[in-house]
């Protein structure tokens, strides 16, 4: 009788899944989930996800989808959504509880602070199975997690607030970040440009125009509802900084999306350097790239000197098609591989 198994990473913005089956991962999905709109959205990603993996037997949950505002506080997000879960899945669920442990449905709301926000937890205490040593850096399309594996998960972080203040969470990712949080201002064409706090452009428009994010990475419309075409990215750089498209080369416009890249990637950096237990870690301890932006932790590997893995390349049991998609969905294969194990 064969095992069968999904691990789900609820988001706010995208639903992962991942089926395990005998300890190895068969296939992996991510559907965008824009759930701030409502719990139809979860249903309808749900659905979509179990109608390409399939039913399962037993269902292992991560989430971070209750820090949306369509809920009034953590704990309700965190009940709403397992017991949202619960009607739309067969089998048995679990809820990843971090460091303790495993919750039922029925209990999420009374331990709403061990589940609420513990998706990277999971990525980081199954790293730490693989691995002596490393420094998870898991860029995905909204934030970004940094953690430190030291003989385990070398951080007493527990909610995302503790993270904020240790720099383990940066919120800048590669698609949804809107381009004034990435810096106050900008070099173009030799002059310092002041950016305009507007929703203008987002970090998708950077990558994409750099020729490094995937399409499949890209579930969103862009911040103007407009094409994704080379030109209408660079337009909506330029607009960043007051200007409009012909006013510069695409020659340029790449350059500018290469200084926004370059601004996202030194936040990183600075944030890394400070990191609980960084200062422990060997010289050649590893970065363990993964999320959507996995491309930028192995520029941010290289920034710190250090070499990088892709987490699908650590997976023993993988079918090679879904070798990218784990390392993009990290959590969800996490989570997953550590119910498989409990």
């Amino acid at each position: 009788m064969t095992a069968t198994l999904t691990g789900w990473d609820i988001g706010g913005a995208h639903v992962k899944a991942a089926r395990v089956i005998d300890g190895q991962v068969i296939g992996v999905v991510q559907v965008a989930c824009p759930l701030w709109q409502g719990l139809d959205r979860l249903d309808a990603a749900v659905a979509e996800a179990l109608s390409v993996l399939g039913e399962s037997p037993r269902h292992a949950i991560t989430m971070t989808g209750e820090m949306t505002d369509l809920f009034a506080s953590r704990a309700d997000g965190v009940a709403g959504i397992a017991q949202r879960m619960r009607a739309r899945l067969r089998g048995d669920i679990a809820l990843y509880a971090g460091r303790a442990g495993w919750a039922a449905v029925d209990g999420a709301h009374a331990r709403a602070d061990d589940i609420a926000s513990a998706n990277w937890l999971a990525t980081a205490a199954w790293l730490a199975t693989r691995l002596p040593q490393a420094l998870l850096a898991d860029v995905g399309s909204t934030t970004s997690d940094l953690i430190v594996i030291d003989g385990g998960v070398a951080t007493d972080s527990r909610t995302d607030a503790d993270r904020l203040i240790s720099g383990e969470l940066v919120y800048a990712g590669v698609v949804r970040t809107p381009l004034m949080a990435l810096a106050p201002a900008i070099e173009f064409r030799g002059r310092h440009h002041r950016l305009m706090a507007e929703y203008f452009a987002t970090s998708a428009d950077v990558w994409r125009l750099l020729g490094e994010l995937p399409d499949h990475a890209d579930q969103y419309p862009a911040a103007d509802g407009g094409a994704k075409t080379p030109e209408a990215c660079a337009r909506r750089l330029a607009r960043m900084i007051g200007r409009d498209l012909d006013e510069g080369s695409m020659d340029d416009w790449r350059a500018l999306a290469a200084a926004f890249a370059d601004a996202q990637l030194a936040a990183l950096a600075d944030a890394c350097r400070g990191l609980p237990g960084i200062r422990g870690l060997a010289a050649d301890a590893p970065v363990i790239a993964a999320g959507a932006g996995h491309f930028v932790a192995t520029r941010l590997a290289a920034t710190l000197g250090r070499p990088a893995l892709t987490l699908g390349a650590l997976l023993r049991d993988i079918a090679p098609s879904c070798a990218d998609a784990a390392t993009t969905c990290a959590p969800a294969v996490a989570v997953a591989l550590l119910a498989d194990a409990a």
